[in-house]
């Protein structure tokens, strides 16, 4: 096609106009969002509700197109509405602008993640109910806040609600990543976010003294052993080219604080790590090693979670999971490759994994897309935005008609 065909092509015009509401951090209005998605479902012929879980500035917006056997357990469609923030002199074209070069490239912040699987699951419902095709199972194609600031006013709090308990929810497609190899990322699992603080005390006093017990010898301990277990993870993922980052944990020293001038011992040194769990690793056992060390360096130091997210189970990605085999199976169907990974950071899908909900993060883009998730020049080729529809018009079916 070319960029005419393209800048004509219905979708790709209901695609460009979500783009470009800026539903991005911080402080998000939601209002102009809200209402395109009510023209949506009104075009779409389904019923919506919006409802605010956490407060009233974060509203979960859920499209419900019924099953012919609503009484079986339903299907989500997932995606978040808002984006990270932009440094707009970074970006060839203003990224709120949905710019279509000659290429067909659409460059937006969201493109990637993950306002294209949003519009893409409506695009394939179209098509469709367009063919007469309703499913057996009743889909729910929800649009929630907050995610790429961890969820916690949308997600989180929606999963806890009777309005999702009463959805009744077996299975949910959210969102995948960009994959720079021929065959597509699905992420079946997530490692668990636990950033620390390490509050280090120790003894204070003039800097040309060599006092004993000092915050700066204990800080130095509590580094290199954290540094030795993040060379373990390293150690790991060399040995073993078949592991991706998602397999094992990962320890990234990210802030340092404390001290008051170049002569004196500091009664306090703070340091921060950023830290991701394994699936595989025991987060309590990770969490007394921790606090042993804070012993073993002299003690007087405090451990403080800056966030510990609950452990989310995987989704079973095997002949036990019969949503995961249609899934595979459809994909094949369609000549394409996949690699089931864990997930290098979070998405929304810890929170429904841990209500029982198995769980998929799938975003159709392979190696035409490269990686720009949270980068400048975010974007998505126009024909790769089509295909993802053909794609999730072969998905909806096979899930909903287990």
């Amino acid at each position: 096609m070319s960029k005419a065909e393209w800048e004509n092509n219905e979708e790709i015009k209901i695609f460009r106009k979500y783009l470009r509401i800026p539903t991005v951090h911080p402080n998000i209005d939601f209002t102009a969002c809200v209402a395109f998605l009510k023209r949506q479902a009104a075009d779409l012929g389904l019923p919506l509700d919006v409802i605010y879980p956490a407060n009233e500035v974060n509203p979960v917006v859920i499209l419900k197109w019924e099953g012919s056997q609503p009484e079986l357990p339903s299907i989500i469609l997932n995606s978040h509405m808002d984006v990270v923030p932009v440094y707009p002199e970074k970006w060839t074209h203003d990224p709120f602008s949905a710019y279509m070069d000659d290429e067909g490239r659409i460059f937006a912040r969201g493109a990637q993640d993950t306002k294209e699987i949003g519009t893409q699951y409506l695009g394939a419902i179209r098509a469709l109910k367009a063919k007469g095709f309703q499913p057996k199972r009743t889909v729910y194609v929800t649009f929630v806040p907050d995610e790429e600031v961890g969820g916690y006013h949308g997600m989180r709090e929606f999963v806890n609600t009777d309005y999702f308990k009463n959805m009744n929810v077996a299975f949910s497609l959210d969102e995948g990543g960009p994959s720079l190899k021929e065959s597509y990322w699905v992420f079946y699992a997530e490692r668990t976010a636990w950033p620390l603080r390490f509050k280090i005390k120790g003894t204070s006093g003039h800097g040309s003294l060599l006092l004993p017990s000092t915050a700066g010898e204990k800080f130095n301990f509590i580094v290199n052993k954290m540094m030795e277990f993040r060379a373990s993870q390293v150690k790991i993922l060399k040995e073993n080219p078949n592991l991706t980052t998602g397999d094992v944990t990962t320890v990234n020293l990210t802030q340092v604080s404390g001290g008051v001038q170049n002569n004196v011992v500091p009664a306090m040194l703070e340091v921060v790590f950023d830290l991701r769990i394994a699936v595989t690793q025991d987060a309590a056992v990770l969490e007394q090693q921790f606090r042993d060390w804070c012993e073993e360096a002299g003690g007087g130091i405090e451990l403080v979670f800056e966030r510990k997210d609950d452990f989310s189970p995987a989704t079973k990605i095997d002949a036990s999971n019969p949503f995961w085999t249609a899934f595979e199976t459809t994909l094949h169907e369609l000549n394409l490759k996949l690699s089931p990974i864990v997930c290098p950071g979070v998405t929304d899908s810890r929170y429904l994994r841990t209500k029982g909900v198995s769980a998929i993060g799938f975003s159709p883009m392979n190696k035409n897309t490269p990686l720009r998730i949270h980068d400048h020049d975010e974007h998505i080729r126009a024909d790769v935005y089509l295909h993802g529809i053909e794609v999730y018009k072969k998905i909806i079916p096979a899930v909903t008609n287990i």
